[in-house]
């Protein structure tokens, strides 16, 4: 019987909608509330869990604050979830929504400076 290849990929979905879930519910005034779970990589096994965080906040404080909660939402993620095994859950911080942004900073500052440099040299949009 083969086994069902989209399997690791359902099960990281659900591990992923059921922490946010949980972790909404923490009343851990170090868990910053704008805090999203961009994605989760659930091993083959589902021995082993990344879950990776987007925190627009003070990313620190949150990340002690998952790491230090991190039995008791195991704990509740077995309960929302029927799954063989329950992973262990990593914390790891999502930094392409701040890559994202600062790439498009830069995209803007060379627009800018190209506009900059065809008003000194006296080019216009319909000249080109």
């Amino acid at each position: 019987m083969r086994k069902n290849p989209h399997g690791a990929q359902r099960v990281s979905h659900d591990v992923q909608r059921s922490l946010s879930r949980i972790i909404s519910e923490l009343k851990d005034p170090r868990i910053d509330k704008l805090l999203s779970i961009t994605r989760c990589e659930v091993t083959r096994d589902q021995q082993d869990c990344k879950a990776y965080i987007s925190v627009l906040g003070d990313l620190d404080s949150t990340m002690q604050g998952l790491n230090s909660a991190r039995g008791f939402i195991r704990k509740e993620l077995a309960r929302s979830l029927n799954l063989r095994n329950t992973p262990e859950i990593t914390f790891v911080p999502d930094r392409s929504i701040e890559y994202g942004v600062e790439m498009s900073r830069r995209i803007d500052e060379v627009i800018r400076q190209d506009e900059e440099k065809a008003k000194e040299s006296g080019i216009t949009d319909s000249e080109e």
